[in-house]
């Protein structure tokens, strides 16, 4: 058997997104994979039908679908060489091609003169769209028929990671009827359109109007397709509201009154008459709702998080450290639909059927219907590696609470003989880690590591008193981090401790930030995509302004000195752990300007430090960055750590 690679990313399929046709006899999903020569992702529509599985587009531009009541498929993707000079020039156009799932050729169908992020089916014909309306005033393009080279900001936020920059931009709702062509705004230019579900007649969508800075509390509102109704069930400023489904007697929404915890609290259920009036608590809920969080490099696409369907609302939900999918009925009664241990990604549902899209155990994502493995695209070459399957472990900690781990197994590993570990520390903080495949830890078990990672206070899955670390980063977190390093080399004795490295990113990239400014325990680290000082972190990223007070209670302006202490640039001459820095000039999360001034303080002050700075690439590098960056970004990393935890130090 081989081992895995970087390059192994070439190899893997990615399945995504599964959706059931109308009757309910078929499902469709997508398919990506890594293509080296245009070093991006091929993505392909695929369908499930009695068994089978069959590829139905090879164009390799397939990727958002849905189903038109005839049980067709609408995909948006731009074929026409003339639609591509179109869009090469910047125009604002959407072109949507139609394929049926038994035979025939996708042809184009319509567009729609919009940049469509959305497209609901609404019945026979007609659609909502969700689409980009950009509100700054028009500028005079270059000779060359682009965008002039500056940019004018007057908002916040002004660039989203992934989105570019966004001042003035919404996402704003309107109708369509591809019969007659007609199209018509549902919401003001100014009103930004957040998340949106369709059920029982009525869009039910979150959002608010504004010009400058947005309300951390959306309103939600209804739009009535019967009477064209559009209504306002819980104004702007009130709750912080995460989604609205519409059932049949009532409108589900979840929300958060933030009362403790603030808006890192857990929402609730919340329930309100569809023509609006009193709204009430219908089920208390200590969890995520609509996503899962599982932490995962080796998964692509998206997929259906929530849905209405015979007047339950069913949601994907993290619990402890796994993604299970429930369902809720309109008195507020709670069912577990499907609670394997690993992660739902997404799912649909229809009559006596459930398809999920999982990741289980050392698999990749396959589809699974009504608890049986329906798509096998990743098996053959899973059983040609070799890989370390996680170990669970749980202790407690030193604050008294169960903190659950995994470890990982060198391949090859034999007792008695010493090896490198490395901690690997996960993002969010509000994410989970769990026994789910993930290339990266299994690249490093492929040569020669224990690989040790865990679910420290502040994770996901547990509910808001173990979730909350307002105020407490770097200390009950730290702690338990800590505490979970020393038990893994108690717990695996050939795991050298004076060859042991620690990484991660995003929040993970912080604590490693944190950590090497605090002890000298680690013989390596990696830190990524990660924030070294909160105070420029307020004022530079796309979540800065309201993260930074809903992290740590405060502002720059309120307690610039509770920042600064929490930053781990502060602490930075204590560093002596050779750090190297992934950063990516586009992450306009956790913005470039963390990387680099950690990097530098350390190079100030004496300590080994590298930086890899990625052009062209966000805050999703490791998950969704070009391939040949990925596998580059996981070259640079073993590197590093074979460098200062394997080769001998004359």
């Amino acid at each position: 058997m081989r081992t895995i690679t970087p390059e192994s990313l070439f190899e893997f399929s990615f399945v995504s997104n599964p959706s059931y046709a109308p009757d309910g006899s078929m499902a469709a999903f997508v398919v990506k994979k890594a293509n080296h020569d245009k070093n991006a992702y091929d993505s392909d529509l695929y369908l499930l039908k009695d068994g089978q599985v069959r590829r139905l587009t090879a164009g390799g531009d397939a990727s958002a679908y849905l189903w038109t009541q005839e049980g067709r498929l609408l995909f948006s993707a731009n074929r026409l060489k003339a639609d591509k000079e179109r869009a090469e020039k910047g125009e604002a156009f959407t072109a949507f091609y139609e394929i049926d799932p038994c035979f025939g050729e996708a042809q184009k169908r319509f567009e729609l003169p919009l940049r469509v992020s959305r497209l609901i089916n609404l019945g026979g014909e007609k659609y909502a769209v969700l689409a980009e309306q950009d509100n700054a005033p028009s500028r005079p393009e270059c000779e060359d028929g682009k965008k002039p080279p500056y940019e004018i900001l007057t908002e916040l936020p002004f660039w989203s990671n992934g989105g570019g920059f966004v001042s003035q931009q919404r996402q704003r709702l309107y109708l369509y009827d591809a019969k007659t062509g007609q199209l018509d705004p549902v919401t003001a230019p100014w009103f930004d359109v957040s998340s949106i579900q369709y059920s029982n007649g009525y869009l039910v969508f979150v959002g608010q109007e504004f010009q400058g800075i947005p309300n951390d509390k959306d309103g939600l509102y209804s739009y009535e397709l019967a009477t064209k109704t559009l209504r306002e069930l819980v104004p702007v400023g009130e709750l912080y509201l995460r989604a609205g489904f519409a059932l049949k007697n009532s409108v589900v929404f979840v929300a958060s009154d933030g009362r403790v915890y603030g808006d890192d609290r857990y929402p609730d259920f919340y329930t309100i008459p569809q023509q609006g009036g009193q709204y009430k608590l219908l089920h208390e809920y200590e969890a995520s709702v609509g996503h899962g969080s599982v932490g995962s490099d080796a998964r692509l696409g998206g997929g259906r998080g929530s849905k209405v369907f015979q007047n339950r609302l069913y949601f994907l939900s993290t619990i402890r450290n796994d993604s299970f999918l429930y369902s809720l009925g309109e008195e507020g009664d709670l069912r577990l639909e499907s609670g394997e241990h690993g992660s739902i990604d997404s799912f649909d549902v229809a009559e006596g059927k459930l398809l999920l899209c999982a990741l289980y155990g050392d698999r990749l994502a396959e589809l699974y219907e009504n608890g049986k493995q329906v798509t096998d695209l990743n098996g053959r070459l899973l059983s040609e590696l070799e890989l370390s399957t996680p170990i669970a472990h749980s202790f407690t900690s030193r604050g008294g609470v169960t903190i659950d781990g995994w470890a990982m197994k060198p391949i090859g590993y034999e007792p008695g003989k010493k090896y490198p570990a490395i901690l690997h520390i996960h993002g969010g903080p509000r994410t989970v880690f769990s026994e789910v495949f993930h290339q990266e830890m299994q690249l490093w078990a492929a040569n020669g590591y224990f690989v040790f990672y865990c679910n420290p206070r502040g994770s996901d899955g547990r509910g808001n008193a173990f979730g909350d670390l307002c105020g407490k980063y770097g200390s009950i977190d730290y702690e338990d981090l800590m505490d979970f390093a020393d038990e893994m080399l108690r717990q695996y004795p050939d795991a050298d401790e004076k060859r042991f490295g620690v990484g991660g990113g995003s929040y993970g990239g912080f604590m490693t930030n944190w950590i090497i400014s605090h002890t000298d325990r680690f013989a390596a680290a990696v830190s990524q995509r990660s924030i070294s000082n909160w105070i420029a972190f307020e004022h530079t990223t796309d979540i800065g302004y309201f993260f930074t007070p809903s992290q740590h209670g405060t502002t720059t302006r309120q307690d610039v000195r509770k920042l600064w202490d929490l930053s781990p640039l502060k602490y930075a001459p204590n560093a002596v752990t050779p750090t190297l820095f992934i950063h990516s000039d586009q992450d306009y999360r956790c913005w470039m300007v963390e990387g680099l001034s950690m990097f530098t303080a350390l190079k100030l002050h004496g300590c080994p430090a590298k930086l890899c700075l990625f052009h062209g690439e966000n805050h999703e590098l490791s998950r969704s960055g070009r391939p040949l960056n990925r596998i580059k970004r996981m070259e640079e990393i073993l590197s590093w750590f074979n460098k200062y935890l394997k080769e001998e130090k004359a």
